[in-house]
């Protein structure tokens, strides 16, 4: 590939991933709907966990009708109306669900208000169907793990600056809006994120992105001739088990947080939106250091930058919320806590299966400090669940589909569809919530984390036992 070729692609791949920050600013945002729609409709703790459960299940539900669409025309739908027009198609759809937004408020009507939401998420649903192959296409194949994590870094800072935003749009212009909250404030914020959405359609139908790029084709035609035999596989099965738990720990553990700092530490809803800025921006540290062996392959230049990269993207934090005007001085001491995560990395030395079972170990001892522990100790706990998520994916989502040879593609969206674990676990620990109070509820995230240790153990043995190891690490993310 030629030097002009490869800016080509390049240039084909930016506008491509704006569609990878829309997926963060608006995930993230739920954790601020969620206490806002809490007290508006005098709701309680699991029926507001119902604005995950809306957004997620979306997924599944939109996975499923992809691939009925798919049978009955006997055709793959993306590959039919070609993938620039799938991923415009999908904004278009999104774009819709924010519409909903005004008439739910103008009503005062929360199941509007989870409509709105559902249709967002069943736009990206076709968004993820299309743009994580398409990333992978735009280049060579051994450089798509790069743009995949690139595309991971733009999710994570929507994820990091989508609560803020948000949260400035909410209570920005009231500084005691957290006595009256009117659900007609979000009005605005979600008609504008429509137009966004309707933008970058116009965008990236306008822009050179192919339609139907030959690596995407062949795999389409590839995965449409094995139809049905993924599922024979044990690591699949158990991996999408295990891609369930680990999304609806990450998203839970952030979801909850809200009703936990306001309920039980006294804290304004408008002051908690840099601590969930925090727990994404942690998933955006984590996957930074995680990335380091995409750039260099000099182990000693690999030694260093696995210092540098989680304090850059904490920089990239900091500097976003003192923008905010943010009280900085609470967040000093998670730099301590990164060193943790630096040091687990190191230990995986580069195994996907060794790292899902150090970081899942971490993962349970931070939940039980966030339990057993008080104030701002339990908090940053907590928040620190999100350095050990941040890699998990890409760990479970290689492990899971090593071996499949012609099912990979049919595994993958197998493991897609199960990302509905972000929206039942969250409304699951919700329920709990009601009866063991919001602290002790994050039992239900160790849980989740118990099984990716086993999925960690289990899967080595059958990979083992396939003839496969792993002697490099893998960067990426969701």
């Amino acid at each position: 590939m030629s030097q002009e070729q490869a800016q080509t692609k390049w240039g084909q791949f930016i506008p491509l991933v704006t569609v990878f920050f829309f997926w963060g600013f608006v995930a993230a945002s739920n954790d601020i709907l969620i206490p806002v729609f809490k007290k508006a409709f005098d709701l309680s703790q699991s029926e507001s966990q119902l604005v995950s459960l809306a957004f997620y299940i979306a997924y599944t539900v939109g996975a499923l009708i992809y691939n009925g669409i798919s049978v009955i025309i006997k055709q793959d739908i993306v590959n039919k109306l070609g993938y620039k027009n799938s991923l415009a198609l999908g904004l278009v759809i999104s774009a819709l669900g924010t519409l909903l937004f005004y008439p739910a408020a103008n009503l005062h009507s929360f199941p509007l208000m989870l409509s709105g939401l559902f249709i967002v998420a069943l736009g990206f649903s076709l968004q993820q169907t299309v743009a994580n192959p398409l990333a992978i296409a735009l280049g060579p194949i051994r450089t798509g793990s790069q743009r995949l994590t690139l595309a991971g870094g733009i999710n994570n800072f929507g994820t990091t600056i989508g609560p803020l935003v948000v949260s400035f749009a909410i209570f920005g212009s009231a500084a005691n809006a957290t006595t009256d909250i009117s659900v007609e404030s979000v009005k605005i914020p979600y008609l504008i994120l429509g137009v966004a959405f309707i933008a970058v359609a116009i965008f990236l139908k306008m822009s050179s992105l192919p339609d139907r790029p030959a690596l995407v084709e062949a795999s389409l035609e590839d995965d449409k001739s094995v139809k049905g035999s993924a599922l024979r596989y044990p690591q699949l099965v158990l991996g999408m088990i295990a891609i369930f738990v680990y999304v609806g720990v990450e998203v839970s553990t952030a979801s909850n947080l809200p009703a936990y700092m306001e309920k039980d530490l006294g804290f304004e809803l408008k002051d908690i939106a840099p601590y969930i800025s925090l727990y994404w921006a942690s998933m955006m540290i984590g996957r930074w250091t995680g990335a380091v062996e995409a750039f260099t392959d000099n182990v000693s230049t690999q030694k260093v930058l696995r210092f540098i990269a989680p304090y850059l993207a904490f920089g990239i934090f900091l500097a976003v919320n003192a923008i905010a005007k943010h009280d900085l001085a609470p967040f000093y001491v998670y730099g301590l806590i990164i060193l943790v995560l630096i040091a687990a990395d190191m230990a995986s030395k580069g195994n996907p299966a060794k790292m899902l079972l150090i970081f899942s170990a971490i993962g349970i001892t931070a939940l039980l400090v966030g339990m057993f522990t008080t104030g701002m100790v339990s908090v940053y706990a907590i928040t620190s669940v999100g350095l050990f998520c941040s890699t998990l994916w890409p760990c479970i989502f290689t492990l899971a589909v090593s071996g499949l040879g012609k099912h990979t593609s049919q595994g993958s969206s197998f493991l897609i569809m199960m990302i509905m674990g972000g929206g039942i676990i969250s409304w699951l620990q919700g329920v709990v919530s009601e009866y063991t109070g919001i602290q002790y509820s994050y039992v239900v995230g160790i849980i989740c984390f118990a099984y990716l240790a086993f999925y960690a153990w289990r899967v080595s043995g059958i990979l083992r036992s396939q003839g496969i190891s792993f002697d490099k690490k893998l960067s990426g993310g969701h």
